[in-house]
């Protein structure tokens, strides 16, 4: 039994560091470091329910490669219990470009296709068999969380969804932010003051909407319409931003299954993104693997 079930993408990446982010044309650059690592932001979250001492259950779907066996590895020599439903094909796999100061740009190398893009039977009922039993789910943006938003949310587990850069105006995001209670997301491509989108996700139904602003900390919208921000964390030497955001909304679930009114949960958030800054792993349990603990779906 997981307190937390966490549905959603794990990814196999290459990161690459740059001196600064490349320029929109033809031209060479020489990397200053490379790395294959788990990532994916379901993965991430994960991690970092673990790293906090929380009983939690990863749902995603996996190919049939090499980089299946890889993120598999990685995720349950960190004692994190995989679910996995395997397609025939590639896994989830990413190139991330990041520059000194964190900026990031990440591309798609491969996704993992599942027959007429639907869920397996078996897959759903062990994801829906899991959430029954939990405190919280956290449906992380993908199509195969999108197929099951609607027999999720009918169980009455609080869902919980990261929209990540959200722009406020895509299709896709829509069921996630009408079954959410709590709604996390960054900045990134809002025009207007993050406030006004997160107090539209409360008029939707959730009892608060967060932000995150990475150095400048996150701002969050209550059920009553009130404001709230939080610092960012103090990191004296950041290494790698990936799998910050995971860490604040991990940190921030925690801290309110506990109890923790909203301004301590989003110091909690902050201190658990600040955990991510220093490694250049999502998480830091996340070491060279060598567990054979896992359950699959058998028929895909």
């Amino acid at each position: 039994m997981a307190d937390v079930v966490v549905h959603g993408p794990a990814s196999w990446n290459l990161v690459v560091d740059l001196d600064e982010l490349p320029p929109p044309r033809p031209h060479m650059r020489f990397a200053d470091a490379h790395r294959e690592l788990l990532g994916g932001t379901s993965a991430g979250k994960a991690a970092h329910l673990r790293d906090l001492g929380v009983d939690v259950e990863l749902h995603t779907v996996l190919g049939t490669d090499a980089a299946a066996d890889s993120i598999e590895a990685a995720l349950l020599h960190a004692g994190i219990p995989v679910v996995a439903s395997h397609v025939e094909g590639p896994s989830e796999r990413h190139l991330n470009l990041m520059d000194r100061v964190g900026g990031r740009v990440s591309i798609y190398l491969d996704v993992p296709v599942t027959p007429d893009a639907t869920m397996s039977s078996c897959a759903v009922s062990r994801l829906l068999d899991a959430v029954t039993l939990a405190r919280a789910v956290v449906l992380d943006l993908s199509q195969p969380s999108r197929d099951v938003i609607e027999a999720v949310a009918a169980l009455g587990v609080p869902v919980w969804t990261d929209v990540h850069d959200y722009d406020g105006t895509s299709d896709f995001h829509a069921p996630f932010l009408d079954a959410a209670e709590f709604v996390f997301m960054n900045a990134d491509k809002l025009d207007a003051p993050p406030q006004e989108f997160l107090r539209t996700c409360v008029d939707r139904g959730a009892r608060i909407a967060v932000c995150t602003l990475g150095a400048e900390g996150a701002v969050a919208v209550d059920a009553q319409g009130l404001h709230h921000h939080v610092r960012a964390e103090p990191v004296p030497d950041v290494v790698d931003t990936n799998g910050a955001g995971d860490g604040f909304m991990a940190g921030f679930l925690v801290a309110h299954l506990d109890g923790a009114d909203i301004a301590g949960a989003l110091r909690a958030g902050a201190r658990q993104a600040a955990r991510s800054l220093g490694t250049t792993q999502l998480n830091p349990i996340l070491k060279p693997p060598g567990s054979d603990w896992t359950r699959e779906c058998p028929d895909g």
